[in-house]
C-alpha cells in the first residue's frame, strides 16, 4: 500500500482587536518556515514553534509509514490583527504549495481559531476554504485548535474532525498533536464524521477558564471534564472522535466569540446529542463566568506582607498587560507601586522594551545608569518611567523553555538584560513573551525560590510554569490597567454578539432542538 501524502500547513495567531498590527517581523521573529523546513524543524529537541505539529510528526513517524508534504508554518506570539498585505502573501504560498504538492491523501492544519487579518475576521476559514477549493470535498482535513478559538461556520463546516486544547494553562499542545495523527489515521482507513456546534451567549473572561483540578473555581474546566467523560460511556463510546470546547477570545472581538461546543461522531444524532447535553451544563454555569481580581492597593499590601518571613511568597499576575492575548508587555502600574511602596525581594518580568534592553548592553555589566522604560512611547497603557538602575546581568542567546507552554521550546530573546531597580530585579527583553516560564527568570542567574515577590506579565500561562514554587492560593490577579483587561466592560465592543454574559444583563438562550 502506497504511503498516504500528507499535508502539514498552519497558522497560529491570536489576534487582540485593540493591540497593534502583528506584520511579518512578528513571525520571522518567532516561527515562518517554509517546505521541508518545517519537518526539520519540528523533529528537534527544541523547535521553534509550539507542539501540535512536532506532536503530530512523532505520532505520524510512530503509527507507520506516510509521506509529509510540508508547505507553510506561520505562527507568532499573539498580536493585533494580520497586516492584510502580508497575510495575502501567506494565502499565495499555501496556494501554490498546494497546488504543486501532487497527489494528496490527507491534510493536517495548526490553526488558532482567533486569528485576524485587517479586513478578515476570520482568516482560519479564508484558509480552509482555499485548501477545500484546491483538495476538493473527498481528502480529509485535521486541525488543531488553542481553547481560545472563535468558532466560526467555516472551522467546522469544511472540516472532518476539530480538535481542540484541553488544558488552560496549554500543556496538551504536544498531545493534541498527535491525537489529530491518530483521527487522521481512521479518516483514512475510511470512517467518515459528522461534526456538530453549538455557540453559548456567554463570552468568559480570561481568568474563569482555568481547567487545572486544584483551580479555586473551574466551570470552564468542569465542562472539558465532562465531554470527556460522557464520549467514553453510553450512548456515546465509540461513536463520539473528539470533543472540544472551546472558551473563546473576547478581544478578537468577532461576530461569532461565545463560549462553543464542537463534537466530532461517527454519527450526526451522537454529534448532536452531547453537543447539547455539554452547553446546557454551560448554561447552567452561566453565573460563574465573572472576574474576581485584587485592587492594586490591595496587592501592594499583599505584597508588603511577605517580609514577614512565615507568610508564603506571592505571584503577582498583571493579567491585563498579557503579552499571550496581545497586550504590550510594558505597562508600569504594578512596578511603580511596588517601588513607591518599598517592596524587597521581588522579580518582575518579562518587560518587553528593546531600546532599554539595547542600552543596558551598551553600559555594561554592573554600570548604573537611569532606566527610561517606554520611551519610545506605545499603546495607552504604555506609560514612560525612569528610575536608577545598576545591570544586573546581560544575554542575548535564546533561551529554552523548561516547563508549561514553552516547555522545550527555543525562544530568541535578543538583547536583554536584569536590572536592579531599588531592590527589585526587573528582566527586560527585546522580544515579546508572556512570563510563562522561570526560564525567563533563570537564565539571568536569579533564583526564584529566594524571592518573597514575583510578578509576571501572564494572564493563567504562568500557573503551568510556576506552579513548582507557588500554590494557587499564593497567586494574586491584579485589576490594573491594559489590553487584555478581564474587566470586559472596559472595552468598546464592535462586532462581538450582544446580549451576552456578563457584559449584559437578563441574557436568555434556548437549546436548538
Amino acid at each position: 500500500m502506497t504511503p498516504p501524502r500528507i499535508a502539514l500547513l498552519g497558522f497560529s495567531i491570536e489576534c487582540n482587536r485593540f493591540a497593534p498590527l502583528a506584520t511579518e517581523v512578528d513571525f520571522a521573529s518567532r516561527t515562518l518556515l517554509i517546505g521541508q523546513a518545517i519537518v526539520d524543524e519540528a523533529r528537534r529537541s527544541a523547535p521553534r514553534m509550539l507542539g501540535e505539529l512536532p506532536g503530530f510528526i512523532a505520532a505520524m513517524d510512530a503509527s507507520g509509514p506516510w509521506h509529509p508534504v510540508p508547505v507553510l508554518l506561520a505562527m507568532t506570539e499573539p498580536n493585533g490583527p494580520v497586516e492584510q498585505h502580508f497575510f495575502e502573501r501567506l494565502m499565495r504560498q499555501w496556494e501554490s504549495g498546494l497546488s504543486n504538492a501532487g497527489r494528496l491523501d490527507g491534510v493536517y492544519a495548526v490553526l488558532h481559531g482567533a486569528g485576524l487579518a485587517e479586513h478578515d475576521d476570520d482568516p482560519e476559514g479564508t484558509l480552509l476554504a482555499l485548501i477545500r477549493r484546491i483538495i476538493g470535498t473527498d481528502v480529509p482535513v485535521v486541525a488543531t485548535y488553542d481553547l481560545h478559538a472563535n468558532v466560526s461556520d467555516a472551522n467546522v463546516n469544511l472540516l472532518n474532525a476539530y480538535i481542540g486544547y484541553r488544558t488552560n494553562p496549554h500543556l496538551d499542545m504536544r498531545e493534541r498533536g498527535a491525537e489529530a495523527a491518530h483521527v487522521l489515521r481512521e479518516l483514512l482507513s475510511g470512517t467518515r464524521t459528522s461534526l456538530a456546534r453549538i455557540r453559548l451567549p456567554i463570552v468568559p473572561p480570561t481568568v474563569t477558564m482555568l481547567t487545572g483540578a486544584d483551580a479555586p473555581d473551574r466551570p470552564y474546566g468542569q465542562l472539558i471534564d465532562l465531554g470527556q467523560q460522557r464520549m467514553h460511556e453510553a450512548p456515546y463510546a465509540g461513536r463520539v472522535l473528539n470533543v472540544s470546547v472551546m472558551g473563546g477570545f473576547a478581544y478578537a472581538d468577532t461576530p461569532f466569540n461565545g463560549l462553543t461546543v464542537v463534537v466530532t461522531a461517527t454519527d450526526e444524532a451522537a454529534a448532536q446529542s452531547l453537543a447539547r447535553e455539554i452547553a446546557e451544563a454551560g448554561w447552567a454555569r452561566r453565573n460563574r463566568f465573572k472576574p474576581k481580581l485584587t485592587s492594586l492597593e490591595e496587592a501592594v499590601r499583599r505584597a508588603r506582607e511577605t517580609e514577614d518571613r512565615n507568610n508564603h511568597a506571592l505571584a503577582f499576575a498583571d493579567v491585563a498587560d498579557n503579552p499571550g492575548g496581545g497586550g504590550r508587555g510594558n505597562t508600569m502600574g504594578i512596578l511603580e507601586a511596588f517601588l513607591h511602596a518599598g517592596v524587597r525581594d521581588a522579580l518582575v518580568g518579562v518587560i518587553f522594551d528593546a531600546a532599554l534592553a539595547t542600552e543596558a548592553h551598551q553600559r555594561g555589566l554592573g554600570a548604573g545608569f537611569t532606566a527610561r522604560f517606554n520611551r519610545d512611547g506605545g499603546d495607552e497603557f504604555s506609560k514612560p518611567f525612569s528610575a536608577p538602575a545598576t545591570v544586573r546581568a546581560l544575554r542575548s542567546d535564546p533561551i529554552v523553555g523548561r516547563r508549561g507552554i514553552y516547555a522545550n521550546s527555543t525562544l530568541p530573546i535578543g538583547q536583554s538584560a536584569a536590572l536592579d531597580i531599588g531592590g527589585i530585579t526587573v528582566v527586560v527583553l527585546s522580544h515579546r513573551y508572556q512570563c510563562a516560564d522561570p526560564a525567563f527568570f533563570e537564565a539571568f542567574g536569579l533564583n526564584i525560590a529566594a524571592a518573597r515577590v514575583v510578578v509576571v506579565k501572564s494572564r493563567g500561562h504562568f500557573r503551568g510554569g510556576f506552579d513548582e514554587f507557588f500554590r494557587h492560593q499564593d497567586v494574586v490577579e491584579v485589576d490594573a490597567p491594559g489590553l487584555t483587561s478581564p474587566v470586559l466592560s472596559r472595552f468598546k465592543w464592535q462586532r462581538l454578539p450582544r446580549p451576552v454574559v456578563p457584559l449584559d444583563d437578563n441574557v436568555t438562550w434556548t437549546p436548538p432542538a
